[in-house]
């Protein structure tokens, strides 16, 4: 078997106000992600993430920021995109792993839905995909409530 792993990150300054979207999830808080999309920073690092271990470019290639065509757009959208880009490739989606740096608010009664809602957009049972979340102590930009920050990893396999 042929296989691939590929890795994402993405930050997104945090703004009073604005809809907060994480792993395709509206979460209850104060402050939003700045973004041209609706700035989910875990989705968009998983399509990194997948996009680099299919060697096809990265996000802002495939849907870039000065496109009028992805202002507001619902990662999930992008996420099912990237999926069909990859499986065009030849590849399957073998398991994906993300890491959301945020110091408010708590995630993890979100997770589940996260991972739910992820493995959908991509086509796989979300026993594939984990989602992790953790606190900066109150360092750096993440930790002032300043933005969030998200990685990823992507195991794809060629059957």
């Amino acid at each position: 078997m042929d296989f691939r792993i590929g890795h994402g990150y993405d930050v997104h300054a945090l703004r009073e106000g604005l809809p907060l979207v994480m792993g395709g999830v509206a979460i209850p808080h104060t402050k939003g992600c700045v973004a041209h999309s609706d700035g989910d920073v875990v989705i968009h690092a998983l399509c990194d993430a997948l996009l680099g271990a299919a060697a096809a470019g990265d996000i802002g290639m495939h849907f870039p920021d000065t496109s009028d065509d992805f202002r507001g757009i619902d990662s999930k959208i992008l996420l099912r995109r990237v999926a069909a880009i990859v499986r065009e490739k030849g590849y399957e989606i073998g398991n994906v792993d993300c890491t959301v740096r945020m110091q408010r608010p708590r995630l993890r009664p979100y997770i589940d839905a996260m991972r739910r809602a992820m493995a959908d957009a991509m086509g796989v049972g979300d026993d594939r995909v984990s989602v992790k979340a953790t606190t900066t102590e109150h360092l750096g930009f993440e930790g002032r409530e300043e933005g969030v920050s998200a990685s990823a990893v992507a195991l794809i396999f060629r059957p």
